[in-house]
Parts: structure tokens; sequence; C-alpha cells
């Protein structure tokens, strides 16, 4: 069962920085390179890269600290009263305008293997390591958590009655996504969301890593408050919660480019036991996936010709037969298992071996540029399929989904120390 509260959320001051965030707020902290990071320290003095990514050596004191200084200067202020919060984002992709709506609570936490919360990548220890020890050092869920949910409609309706008011805060980011965040207090309203969750299992989107260490340093904080109680704020996380029927709910490919290797002719004959193959202008690559959603389809792209694949063979002897139908189905996984090991490529070593593009263009740009031998163009990965995948309880190759845009963060905080209760 899903259970998700309101909470008084930390945000900066209306008097301090206004209601336009658009100076202060970041993309997540794992999508800020060096350069973003300077960028944003000289942007404004109390952006947020300053709390989630300090550019100082021992950058979690320094977080604890600006955290407490800014409170203290009234740049950050709390709630009164809980809410839940309705995020929108309004954004434009390849000439079409799509708008994101979702909203953000304090959502319980619970280990995979619970099967509530449910994830579909796997993770890595380094940045667990680092995101715990900011946890520790604020005590603080500084940036939110993203999952998808199956809404029934109430919440939508919810949703599109609170979007017709002004916004409490709202911000442009660095790509032109607006972002407008409104409070929702009215607990009836409130009562209806926590219902539409309360039988349902979600999925991560975004921040797995976040999400692991959030549930340890729950453990650790229940070890050190003997009397903890269920409606301690530590045992929530600080979540962006996304109906999967969304209208604005965009799910980008990701194209792979190998470096050392292509297609040679004896890979071809492989290949064409079980793909349709047929050389295409590049410029309808995009036109081709578009047209084969439904199915396994590719466009690989090497010494500048493009080529059309679809799946017409039986794979299945490739694939383990332990997985599930649902994931044997991915482009990702198809790709991977068959074309992959018929070239020889196992495991390929990133940015080294493999290399990883958003869009179709800078993928053959890469190739015919020499810095890759041959791109593998690809359709992105239904959010449905997300679901279906992870209730299987699999993790989905890397760089399977890519939700865009990311969540902005610098909106809401929410303390999780001992003595905060929801």
């Amino acid at each position: 069962m899903v259970e998700i509260k309101p909470f008084r959320a930390i945000h900066y001051s209306k008097d301090a920085i206004g209601r336009d965030l658009s100076a202060v707020i970041t993309q997540p902290y794992d999508k800020i390179d060096a350069k973003m990071q300077d960028e944003y320290y000289r942007r404004h003095e109390y952006n947020f890269v300053k709390l989630i990514l300090p550019r100082e050596e021992n950058r979690y004191e320094m977080a604890a600290k600006r955290l407490k200084e800014w409170k203290e200067k009234g740049v950050l202020v709390r709630c009164r009263t809980p809410a839940i919060y309705v995020y929108t984002q309004e954004f434009e992709l390849q000439g079409k305008k799509y708008v994101r709506r979702g909203f953000i609570a304090a959502m319980r936490l619970h280990p995979f293997e619970e099967r509530v919360v449910l994830p579909h990548e796997k993770t890595h220890r380094g940045p667990k390591e680092d995101r715990l020890n900011m946890l520790r050092a604020t005590k603080t869920n500084l940036e939110a958590g993203f999952v998808l949910y199956k809404d029934d409609g109430r919440v939508r309706d919810i949703i599109n009655e609170t979007i017709k008011g002004e916004p409490k805060f709202y911000g442009v980011d660095d790509y032109g996504t607006v972002t407008r965040l409104y409070p929702v207090k009215d607990p009836e309203k409130i009562k209806v969301i926590q219902d539409v969750l309360r039988d349902k299992q979600v999925v991560i989107a975004d921040g797995h890593h976040r999400y692991e260490t959030a549930v340890y340093f729950r453990d650790e904080m229940r070890s050190k408050v003997p009397d903890w109680k269920e409606n301690h704020a530590f045992n929530y996380r600080m979540t962006y919660m996304v109906s999967l029927d969304d209208e604005g709910l965009v799910v980008l490919p990701t194209h792979r480019l190998l470096a050392k290797v292509k297609i040679g002719e004896d890979h071809w004959d492989q290949i064409r036991k079980y793909f349709s193959v047929e050389e295409i202008d590049p410029a309808e690559a995009e036109a081709y996936l578009d047209a084969r959603r439904d199915k396994n389809a590719f466009v690989v792209y090497q010494d500048g010709k493009a080529y059309g694949l679809e799946l017409t063979g039986d794979v299945s002897s490739f694939m383990d037969p332990s997985w599930s139908e649902a994931y044997k189905s991915l482009d990702a996984v198809v790709l991977r298992e068959v074309i992959f090991r018929i070239m020889g490529v196992v495991d390929p070593k990133i940015d080294e071996d493999i290399f990883y593009e958003r869009w179709i263009n800078d993928a053959i740009a890469r190739v015919d540029g020499g810095e890759a031998k041959v791109a593998f163009l690809l359709n992105p990965t239904p959010p449905e399929k997300v679901l279906e995948v992870a209730r299987h309880m699999e993790r989905m190759p890397q760089k399977t989904t890519d939700f865009y845009p990311k969540v902005i963060s610098g909106f809401t905080m929410m303390p999780i120390d001992e003595g905060e209760l929801l």
C-alpha cells in the first residue's frame, strides 16, 4: 500500500527571492557538471547548487552550514500548514508543447522487496554513499524523488482545478522548461489523492540512488531514535508523483554508439536471419522508428548510410528463459542480446566501448566525425512497459529510459530530523 502525507515544506522566501525562482533553481545534482556548477554559483548568491552540490571540499558540512544560515537569514522559510504541492512543467520538444502535471508529497519508504515501490534500474555504490553523507549532514530531503502511479482520473481533476489559480512559485530553467508550484491544503482533496494511491504500486522513474539511500537513512535513524514513531518524517521521502496516463509524461530514447566495432558483412548475414533490413535515407530515421513503435525496430547508421531493421524471426534462443516476456521484448534487451552478441560485443565499457546520445542528429554526427563506428537508433520505452517490467522485479539495461524534463530542484525541501513528525 502506498501511503502519502502532506508536509510543511521549506522553500525560498518570497521577500528574499520573489515568486520567480529562475535565478536560484537548478537541474538535479547528478545532471550538474563543473561548468554548470560554476554558472549556478555566479548566477545568484543563494542559488540552490550551493546546497545540493557545493564545490568546497567539505561539501556536506558546507551544505548543512548554509542550510542553517539561510534559514536564520530568512532566505529559506517554512510553510505553516501541511500541504501537497501540485508541480507542473511546461516545455517544448521538437516543435510540440507539453505540460507534465504531478504533485509532491511525503511518500512512505518501503524497501524494494516489499514490492510497493518498484525499481527499474540498477544502482551503484558511489552515488549512494555521496547522498547518504549529504542526508546525514543536512537531515533534509533537498531534492524530490520521481515515481509513476496509475490514476483513476480523480487526481487529474484536482490538479486541473488547482492550476487554474496563481502558482505560489514559478521558474524557468536552463532549457526553457517553466515549472510552477501550487500548494493544496484542503484536507478533503488531500484525502482523495491518498485514497487513489492506497492500493497501488508505484515505480521509480528517476532517483533510484537517492531512494535506496533514503531507506538506509531511515533504518539508521530508527536505530538512533529508540522510541521512533510511524509518523516520523524520516520514514518518508519527498516525492514527485506523475500518473502513467499524464499527457505530458515524455520518455525519450537513448541511442547507442559503438566506438570500436561496426557491422561487417558476416554480421549482416547473421542479422538478416532475424531482422528485415532495408536501406533508408538517414533523414527518415525518426519516421521509420515512429511507424514501428509497437515492434522491435532499430535504425543502424554507419559509413554514411542508414538501415532500418525490424525483428521478424524468433530470438528466444538468445534470451535467458527466466526473464519475463515484458523484459525480453524491450528494444534495449533485443539490441544487447541479439545484435550486439552477433557482433561479439559483450559488457561494453561506457565512454570507452559504448557512448549514449539523446538526439538522433547528435548520434549521427558522432559517427560522421569519427568518434564512433556505428550508431543504433531506438524508439523510446513506453511508461507502461517500465511498470510492467518493474512488477517482475527486473532491472532494465542501463539508459533504457530518459524521462524528460528532469525534476527541477529548489522549489521544496522536507526536514527529516529526529524531531520531525508528519
